[in-house]
């Protein structure tokens, strides 16, 4: 479908602004659900004047949803926490939120569904996140079964939480802890590799009712994320085995602070690896070649070069 009307859902963070800026690029009239409309105002100018609009909503309201869906021919849900707080926790926001928005779509007539859900969902998992997707996934496909799963490894790009973490941490300390020796795997996916792989999904009618794990070229343990992230932020810092138990009892502390940096649930999801499964359709089903850490990464990371402790952020560039 020509110039579909898209509404996306989280369309203001960070997989979001990617996904909205290649639709506003192909002509399509987008509109960006979010909870701070002031916020994501950013994204007005990746299209033509009125092309992006925001409106204000929020999953735990479906009265909300139901009108961001009203004429709407796509819907995107790209709404996730990384860590619980306040209202907003897993079961809420990545299960309850998800068949909100897939209801409403339904409802509304949507010919086109994409949920973003995540590499290790599973409803048996320990942690509360991993269940929450899982959750998500079986009800997004119950109330609308021709759905498209997206299901990313850890996602890079200039504004992550990932590289740019653990960067900033090395700023302020002399050593940074390696959860049981660092040998949990992850497959780091570009993410606008992932943008394409959503925005391919909406474009390809065979995409339907189909589930994607997206993983980089590379499978990285948590070791060598580590010194690849030193190395590139000109950082020379002593990586520290740390047993799960003891960083366990840090993270209960930890989890005090507004943006916490670990969490207990995080400590149970790197108990596993989180790569593509054996098997799994991925990347290259979607005529996508996924983009390396190498040609990414370096160009975000090298700000932290010199950088002090204190000393304000470069804007990304998104």
């Amino acid at each position: 479908m020509a110039h579909a009307r898209v509404v996306v859902f989280g369309g203001s963070g960070f997989i979001g602004r990617y996904v909205v800026k290649r639709l506003a690029a192909a002509g399509h009239p987008v509109r960006v659900a979010c909870r701070d409309v002031e916020r994501a105002k950013f994204l007005k100018p990746m299209g033509a004047v009125g092309q992006v609009s925001t409106m204000l909503t929020n999953v735990r309201y479906p009265e909300t949803v139901a009108a961001a869906c009203d004429g709407m021919d796509w819907v995107v849900n790209l709404v996730g926490i990384l860590h619980e707080a306040g209202a907003q926790h897993f079961d809420v926001v990545q299960a309850e939120g998800a068949e909100t928005i897939a209801k409403a779509a339904a409802a509304a007539g949507a010919s086109k569904l994409v949920h973003l859900s995540a590499i290790g969902a599973d409803a048996d998992s320990e942690s509360l996140y991993a269940q929450s997707k899982a959750m998500g996934e079986a009800a997004v496909q119950e109330a609308f079964p021709t759905a498209t799963i997206i299901r990313p490894s850890v996602v890079f790009g200039p504004e992550d939480d990932f590289f740019n973490r653990f960067a900033d941490l090395a700023r302020f300390t002399p050593a940074l802890p390696l959860i049981d020796g660092g040998h949990t795997k992850m497959q780091p996916v570009y993410v606008g590799d992932v943008a394409d792989a959503i925005c391919k999904s909406l474009d390809d009618a065979t995409c339907a009712g189909q589930t994607y794990e997206l993983g980089g070229p590379r499978v990285m343990t948590m070791k060598e994320i580590m010194e690849y992230t030193l190395a590139e932020s000109g950082k020379k810092r002593l990586l520290v085995p740390l047993p799960s138990a003891i960083a366990a009892i840090k993270a209960r502390f930890l989890e005090l602070l507004p943006n916490p940096p670990l969490t207990r649930d995080q400590l149970k999801l790197l108990a596993h690896d989180n790569v593509v499964g054996e098997g799994a359709s991925g990347l290259a089903d979607l005529g996508i070649t996924p983009t390396p850490v190498e040609a990414v990464v370096p160009r975000y990371l090298g700000r932290f070069r010199g950088l002090q402790p204190g000393a304000a952020r470069a804007n990304a560039d998104a």
